[in-house]
């Protein structure tokens, strides 16, 4: 693969952009290779040219939301205020315990405040992140733990962190990368962090002790790849199973899979790092109402989904464990969903419609298609054959399964934000905005109900003069 890094001033489909206002160099020649058949599925080979979407994998900067009018934006205080009614008597049901029916249309007050307070956490995992190539500390955390939201503009949360979380990836690259821009070969960089409640008072209002789990979505070189590495590849077995691999195993992304499991000599994967720290916290905390709930955007959605199912798949004790995600990517198949479901772990899936990174990567399939048998003898043929070519296509490593119970936004139904441009759309900011300002499906942008009442209350005053 040809791989051309360049500065550019408007995002190009066709260009590997860099977050960086000073980008110096351009890499030429960049191949990537994979060893024979028998490696790890931590390895990658890229001989595909970059799809058009990679640019929507930047990072987001939440002061970039593209208005077409004046919107008050959505504030620390704005967000927490909306969360500080009690909810500790159905705590649960805020966390899914019951798949949030009723909740979700119209969109309860009170969820909408805890959807908005977590995707806050998303968003200091962002600003704590160094984003600038020629800073000595790129790729780390600027904060440390003690001040981090404060830093972040994220004061009075009544939450500790606890500990820095960093993804590895796994892709192996070649010798004369050495002599390009650090930067580009960043194998292991900060993604996020786990933090717990603490104060007694938002306790008390949560009705449990919380632990969230942050992450932050694309930022470097490595983790654009491994975004591109879309075929689906099969879960470590915890057996020693050795009859084979099967379609009924889950299966997830390759590149999601590769970040979270990855490690090194020197730093640990993902995913032992997150282990060891919830075993701490259930042994120090275990004992009294808890809750894990893990928050992430865009690739931070998918590992968010990956954490949950690895959590509910160590620990047999294990609390109630809630996935809130924002514009997150496709992760696994149905039978990684139906293992997920069945663990009892419970994920919010906040979607974009205009988002093309929901619809990506591989495709979905109607699972209740093959069950509609035509009772025309003519054309019973016709339905044999479509389910067999159904089955055929389901053994690719491409078909993916919608996860989780999901909130359905749209940025069109916006009348503040440009939903004709597919980067905005994805951004952690538009998200922010439409739950801050959904009411229903009927009814999905608070400026137009307020439209719609003005508009039945003329209606009805017309009827009562006639």
């Amino acid at each position: 693969m040809r791989l051309s890094i360049k500065p550019v001033t408007t995002p190009n489909p066709s260009t590997l952009v860099v977050p960086t206002q000073k980008l110096k160099t351009i890499i030429s020649c960049c191949t990537l290779t994979q060893s024979p058949t028998s490696s790890t599925p931590n390895q990658a080979t890229f001989t595909q040219n970059l799809p058009n979407w990679e640019q929507l994998l930047n990072p987001v900067s939440l002061s970039s939301l593209t208005l077409t009018q004046p919107i008050t934006p959505i504030t620390t205080t704005t967000a927490v205020t909306a969360t500080k009614q009690p909810i500790r008597k159905i705590w649960e049901e805020y966390q899914g315990v019951k798949n949030w029916e009723g909740l979700l249309d119209p969109l309860d007050d009170n969820l909408r405040g805890e959807i908005l307070r977590y995707g806050q956490f998303v968003d200091a995992a962002y600003k704590a992140f160094d984003f600038d190539p020629d800073s000595p500390s790129y790729a780390t955390c600027k904060y440390p733990k003690s001040s981090l939201f404060e830093n972040c503009e994220l004061p009075a949360t009544g939450y500790r962190l606890t500990k820095n979380l960093r993804a590895t990836s796994g892709i192996q690259l070649p010798r004369w990368i050495e002599k390009a821009p650090s930067w580009v070969a960043t194998q292991s960089s900060w993604i996020g962090y786990v933090a717990v409640c603490q104060d007694k008072n938002e306790i008390a209002r949560l009705g449990r002790r919380d632990v969230v789990i942050s992450f932050r979505g694309t930022a470097t070189c490595l983790e654009w790849l491994e975004n591109l590495r879309a075929t689906l590849t099969h879960l470590p077995s915890r057996t020693n199973n050795n009859s084979g691999l099967n379609e009924c195993e889950p299966m997830v992304e390759s590149g999601f899979l590769s970040l979270y499991t990855s490690g090194t000599h020197l730093m640990p994967s993902l995913q032992q790092m997150v282990r060891e720290e919830i075993a701490r916290l259930l042994q120090s905390y275990g004992d009294e109402p808890l809750s894990l709930t893990i928050t992430g955007h865009s690739l931070g959605a998918a590992l968010a989904t990956l954490v949950a199912y690895d959590i509910k798949t160590t620990f047999n004790q294990s609390p109630l464990v809630t996935v809130m995600s924002f514009g997150g990517p496709r992760v696994g198949n149905r039978s990684f969903r139906r293992q997920l479901e069945k663990k009892g772990a419970k994920v919010l899936r906040i979607v974009n419609s205009d988002d093309v990174i929901t619809k990506v990567p591989g495709f979905v399939i109607d699972e209740n298609e093959r069950r509609h048998v035509a009772c025309d003898r003519g054309a019973h043929k016709r339905v044999e054959i479509q389910n067999w070519l159904q089955k055929k296509v389901e053994d690719t490593q491409w078909v993916y399964a919608e996860i989780g119970k999901e909130l359905r936004l749209s940025s069109k139904d916006s009348p503040y934000v440009n939903g004709t441009n597919v980067s905005k759309c994805h951004e952690l900011s538009t998200y922010l905005h439409l739950v801050d300002n959904f009411v229903s499906r009927k009814c999905p942008f608070k400026a137009t109900a307020k439209r719609l009442l003005s508009r039945h209350c003329k209606t009805n005053l017309r009827e009562r003069n006639n």
